[in-house]
């Protein structure tokens, strides 16, 4: 998959002194492995830390990749037809075992996949719906307040 300028990714991993985030290269990505690997590479990780991996693409679309310990990686599609056709956006749908019918109308936005992805972190299903749903806010401004609730807005600045 060739870089693109449209697209930010970063990680963040949470430790004893807080988060920390390193930009995340998926210019290589082809597989759904290749997601951890690429964030776990960033941030020199051993695999056991909590780490969110944040994407965004363009004006379209965003996800939220979380990993943790063994368990089987969580994610967070802010719009399931704004990926289609996108191959880095197929490879988060393969992720989160969402087949998008492109033949189907589009009916709007629609988010999908784990939506209580973050709610250990105070942000309910409901919030994180109703922000991917809101008409008019970019996908940088809903990262940036989901960085902002879960403290590591800072980070997320430092690597934009």
């Amino acid at each position: 998959m060739p870089s693109r300028s449209n697209l930010f990714s970063a990680a963040f991993a949470r430790t004893t002194g807080g988060w920390t985030g390193a930009e995340v290269d998926l210019g290589e990505a082809e597989i759904v492995d290749d997601l951890g690997d690429a964030a776990q590479e960033a941030l020199n990780l051993d695999g056991d830390e909590l780490t969110l991996l944040c994407v965004e693409v363009e004006d379209e679309w965003f996800a939220i990749v979380r990993y943790e310990d063994d368990l089987d990686p969580r994610v967070f599609i802010s719009d399931a037809h704004a990926v289609q056709g996108d191959p880095l956006g197929e490879i988060f749908a393969d992720l989160a075992g969402v087949v998008v019918d492109k033949d189907a109308p589009d009916l709007g936005i629609r988010p999908v996949g784990d939506l209580e992805l973050l709610s250990d972190f105070s942000v309910s299903a409901e919030e994180l719906l109703e922000l991917s749903m809101e008409e008019g806010v970019l996908p940088a401004d809903i990262l940036s307040l989901i960085a902002e609730r879960l403290g590591f807005a800072d980070e997320l600045d430092r690597l934009r």
